[in-house]
């Protein structure tokens, strides 16, 4: 599968944006463990350099010349920011050429508080031969919820960037709880579009307002009527009484409308033209650069519930954010 197929079949679970965070390394004497997590494959400066030597946008450590130095090898620990179950693991070596590890293999475990020295560490993936320069994919077959990992290279080496694509454990939802449905902390996540060319579906479920028009959902330019569309699966089946449509920085490219669909499905399967789609809003005018927000509007009431919706703009355009505001469905 290819690193494309990785993020639509799964949620970075690691994202530094969604709360990732590098706790703690054997070494990073050439560039820091923070960079593991940071967006896109990372750059290359061909005359930069620090006082440590080349400047390198990812996590590098000294030489370690094997057991010389008391190091057999290097590693870090990564805490999830949406702790769940791992599907797949994108090991990045881009522009790691004569610097690279030779393997890697990543480790697990479970729990709210910072693993220690104590700490039993699961076998995620054994130790794996790695290529230079490259994006390192492996699918993981397991089926617990962790929330940290512990990255591992033999014997030393750089890696750019490290993605954990999986299923977030969503936990429990409270009875009497009003919360976002669709947001990606709780477990929602987006399963088809008619298009993202310019930007991924997902960000409409991510926490906080966009940073910018690239953040978010936007579909390219089309040719007949529409509408462009895309299908959420909700954090749990619920019922929804506020949904805020965000369009900030969407401004000469926002959609002239949208609408809000949802459906009920049992074996969490749905497609966009053959489900039986009931209206939660009609087609409602948008403007630009502007949080939305629709209470009245709403046509389902709070005995009717849902486990995905459908939010389909008029011809195209973008969205920053989609936020559904309800409860679970034994809150009836």
């Amino acid at each position: 599968m290819s690193s494309t197929g990785f993020k639509q079949h799964g949620i970075d679970l690691a994202a530094a944006r969604t709360g990732g965070e590098t706790i703690a390394c054997s070494d990073d004497f050439f560039a820091p463990m923070e960079n593991l997590l940071k967006p896109g494959r990372g750059i290359f400066v061909e005359d930069r350099y620090t006082d440590q030597g080349k400047w390198m946008d990812g996590w590098e450590s000294r030489r370690s010349y094997g057991r010389d130095n008391g190091r057999d090898f290097d590693w870090c620990v990564i805490k999830l920011g949406l702790p769940g179950v791992v599907k797949s693991l994108d090991i990045d070596t881009n522009h790691f050429q004569g610097n690279a590890p030779q393997r890697v293999s990543v480790e697990a475990c479970a729990g709210d508080e910072l693993p220690d020295k104590n700490v039993t560490w699961e076998m995620l993936l054994p130790q794996t031969m790695v290529e230079a320069d490259s994006q390192n994919l492996f699918e993981i077959d397991n089926p617990q919820p962790y929330s940290y990992l512990r990255l591992n290279m033999f014997p030393d080496g750089g890696i750019a960037r490290f993605r954990v694509y999986g299923e977030v454990d969503p936990g429990t939802f409270l009875t009497g709880k009003i919360f976002n449905l669709a947001g990606i902390e709780n477990g929602a996540r987006g399963l088809l579009c008619s298009d993202m060319f310019f930007s991924d579906l997902n960000n409409l479920l991510l926490p906080g307002r966009g940073i910018n028009m690239g953040d978010g959902w936007e579909t390219r330019r089309r040719r007949d009527p529409g509408p462009d569309w895309a299908v959420v699966r909700l954090a749990c089946e619920g019922f929804i009484c506020k949904v805020t449509i965000d369009t900030a920085h969407f401004k000469g490219n926002y959609p002239d409308r949208f609408s809000l669909e949802g459906t009920v499905s049992d074996d969490g399967t749905v497609s966009s033209d053959v489900a039986q789609w009931q209206v939660i809003i009609p087609e409602t005018k948008l403007h630009p650069d502007r949080e939305h927000v629709f209470v009245e509007e709403i046509e389902s009431t709070r005995n009717q519930t849902f486990t995905h919706v459908r939010l389909n703009i008029y011809p195209d355009g973008g969205i920053s954010r989609l936020r559904l505001f309800g409860g679970k469905k034994e809150q009836q």
